[in-house]
């Protein structure tokens, strides 16, 4: 193992270390001492703005505006609490970690930018060093946390057990965070506009398919379920029947192969098990098993296309 990779491992750290780290707010203004001589690493200096490119590895998707106003104000008058770290790229810089802070200052028409240059030779590094910043400071939703996980792992060949390690998490809160993007994207759009928690959103990927996880994630919205509200629904909704479902009476109907096949398809459309059955004359009857009050609410809703 390189002596990057041991320093990646101790998390924020890493980007930041103690020594180095400002207790009061730096000034956005360069002095002599402070102004890149284009040369060091592993220093803070005051850098040009414009000579920093974006960190094609970003793992933070959504940038609120009306933050990033309030921040760009306050860096204006207060100066910035923590520098952007960067390495250096092509003559200028390549962010690391700091997009937020970065967009901040070119909102404010700020044309230097304290920045801790870094030395980062790999994309892998990069990545890493922007996802175990933008994790431990909690700015990534979960969609944008997992997307990283899943890019480790296809990227760069990463276990969930070296993710977890380097990150400071457990390995089953890796792949439950993987897990994640099995949702369909709609309810991944939902949890990133936090109309659905996390807790939500564990509870949906354990429904059998993609249908019965859109209908489940429609009533939380339209009901404002709580996560231990879902899951009652969910243990109750497909849970197996204590009791062997009553025998029909022989010679008065009947169940065929096509009618098991149909039954089976209607299974994942209202979440439930349906039975069909016919007689000879052709006459039968579709019924569907419910658990509980909620269920049947549920089901009449599915039913009257409510």
């Amino acid at each position: 193992m390189t002596k990057q990779k041991q320093v990646l491992g101790k998390g924020l750290g890493a980007l930041i270390r103690p020594t180095d780290k400002p207790e009061d707010p730096v000034s956005i203004e360069p002095t002599e001492e402070t102004r890149d001589d284009g040369v060091a690493t592993e220093v803070l200096m005051h850098i040009e703005v414009a000579k920093i490119e974006p960190n094609p590895y970003q793992p933070r998707i959504d940038f609120d505006a009306q933050e990033l106003r309030e921040l760009a104000q306050s860096i204006k008058e207060n100066g910035l609490i923590q520098p952007v770290t960067v390495r250096r790229w092509e003559g200028g810089f390549q962010l690391i970690s700091g997009e937020r802070r970065l967009r901040a200052c070119k909102e404010a028409s700020i044309s230097h930018i304290p920045a801790y240059i870094r030395r980062v030779d790999t994309a892998e590094e990069m990545l890493e060093l922007a996802l175990i910043e933008n994790i431990q400071r909690k700015t990534l939703n979960p969609v944008e946390i997992a997307t990283s996980y899943q890019q480790l792992v296809e990227q760069y060949g990463h276990s969930p057990e070296a993710i977890a390690q380097r990150v400071g998490k457990d390995r089953s809160t890796v792949v439950n965070f993987i897990r994640l993007l099995k949702l369909p994207k709609k309810i991944l759009a939902s949890l990133q506009k936090n109309e659905i928690t996390m807790g939500h959103a564990r509870a949906l990927i354990t429904l059998p398919d993609e249908t019965a996880q859109l209908r489940t994630w429609q009533r939380i919205i339209r009901d404002d379920l709580s996560v231990r509200k879902v899951e009652e629904l969910v243990n109750t909704i497909y849970r197996k029947p204590t009791a062997p479902t009553p025998k029909r009476p022989t010679g008065i109907s009947r169940t065929t192969p096509h009618l098991q096949e149909l039954s089976r398809k209607l299974h994942p459309v209202y979440g439930t098990k349906v039975h069909i059955t016919a007689g000879k004359d052709g006459k039968g009857s579709i019924s569907f098993e419910f658990y509980s009050d909620d269920d049947l609410d549920r089901l009449i809703d599915l039913l009257l296309n409510d």
